[in-house]
């Protein structure tokens, strides 16, 4: 096992003096090519051209010496740290930080960051950093190749941002760009690169500045399942506080899902998806049901993709989702979302016959299927006398395994 191994961030300003001491009596040095052709890095020393980091770990493990492994930014955020410090290599770890290219990016749009969501980017999580994209007003994006501005932009379609893309940060090739989410993919960008993503209203936190980063949890009314004051008075046929609740229960949206609800009418269901964090497309074939959506949307401060059309044939261009509500449209659209595959569906029905033919069809679509009656009365407490009893057949639908 090496002796001793410091992980060094770095900015592109000079070295530190704790930095240029560990790099000079390093035995081994591990780092991207820009890094060991620094000039603290000394000739007689081992050099590991860093790509894959649990690669370079084990053969710091077994070098008998003192190893250095450089990073560019902070090395402990979203960096080699997490890896290096894994159990099965042993490794004690020193680091040296730097500041991190997140808030690099930042300082050079002269831009507040605590506010930020921030997302790392790959092959296999770029849906995914797409869809915190959707749902939130300031975001950056640690992206990698194959998962850049270009592919940002591309899978933002329908969704307008403004992207300030800061490429080769600390370098002397570094440059900012500002650009639209359309125009991202007609350039090629250079990589390393970090992307704030901005859209929407970005709210202010107040002169004493905010307590937590990221979006304020404590942003809009508090509870779940809002009463129907909330969403102008009126939720629209068959649609009620207790089922909106168990319908979000069964589902279970969260930041990184991208969620489809077909039939939104008041809106309801869309903006607590939201609020929970999730992206959200509310589909509806009636104009006067997308501009309710539209107009709760704004009140309570979420950001909403609204599509006017019918399903399931609007359904055909729209990204994947990982979840979704159907509200309207009966089994053929249940149907027809169970093709795309989902990792949860869930609808309602009015009757038993009709939640059984439903039910079938995820069943043959390989979904764990689970039925139950609700049945809600709600009581006037002035004189506690019944005011409004509702009765709906709550289906949802399970894939055995998540989406990946």
């Amino acid at each position: 096992m090496a002796d001793r191994v410091t992980v060094i961030g770095w900015d592109g300003s000079p070295l530190t003096a704790a930095a240029r001491a560990a790099l000079g009596a390093a035995t081994l040095v591990a780092g991207a090519a820009h890094h060991l052709a620094l000039p603290e890095v000394p000739a007689g020393a081992e050099r590991i051209r860093l790509g894959s980091v649990a690669l370079a770990a084990r053969r710091i493990a077994a070098h008998r010496g003192t190893a250095v492994v450089l990073a560019d930014g902070d090395p402990g955020f979203f960096g080699v740290v997490r890896t290096l410090r894994a159990p099965e290599f042993g490794l004690e770890v020193e680091v040296v930080p730097a500041v991190s290219s997140v808030a690099a990016a930042f300082a050079r749009a002269g831009m507040p960051w605590d506010d930020a969501q921030v997302v790392v980017a790959h092959r296999r999580t770029l849906r995914r950093a797409v869809n915190v994209c959707r749902a939130h007003t300031k975001v950056a994006v640690l992206t990698s190749p194959g998962a850049g501005p270009a592919e940002l932009g591309l899978l933002l379609e329908g969704v307008h941002r403004t992207f300030v893309i800061c490429e080769e940060l600390g370098t002397a090739h570094e440059r900012v760009s500002v650009v639209t989410s359309e125009k991202a993919a007609d350039h090629t960008w250079r990589d390393p690169n970090v992307v704030i993503v901005l859209g929407g209203p970005v709210g202010t936190a107040g002169e004493s500045g905010g307590w937590i980063a990221g979006r304020d949890p404590s942003a809009g009314p508090r509870g779940w399942s809002l009463p129907a004051e909330a969403y102008g008075g009126d939720l629209g046929e068959g649609e009620t506080q207790l089922l909106r609740a168990s319908q979000l229960a069964r589902l279970g949206p969260r930041i990184g899902d991208l969620v489809w609800d077909i039939g939104c009418g008041s809106g309801a269901f869309a903006v607590e998806a939201a609020r929970a964090g999730a992206a959200v497309i509310a589909v509806d074939s009636d104009r006067a049901a997308c501009a309710r959506t539209d107009a709760a949307a704004r009140r309570l401060g979420v950001q909403l993709q609204i599509v006017h059309g019918t399903a399931p044939h609007v359904l055909e261009n729209l990204p994947e989702p990982d979840v979704v509500r159907v509200a309207g449209g009966g089994a053929a659209v249940v149907s027809a979302v169970a093709d795309r595959r989902p990792q949860r569906i869930v609808t309602h029905a009015a009757t038993r016959d009709a939640a059984e033919l439903v039910g079938r069809d995820l069943t043959e679509h390989g979904y764990g299927v689970e039925c139950a009656l609700l049945q809600s009365v709600e009581l006037d407490t002035r004189a506690w006398t019944e005011k409004e009893r509702s009765v709906a057949f709550l289906l949802s639908g399970v894939l055995p395994r998540p989406r990946a």
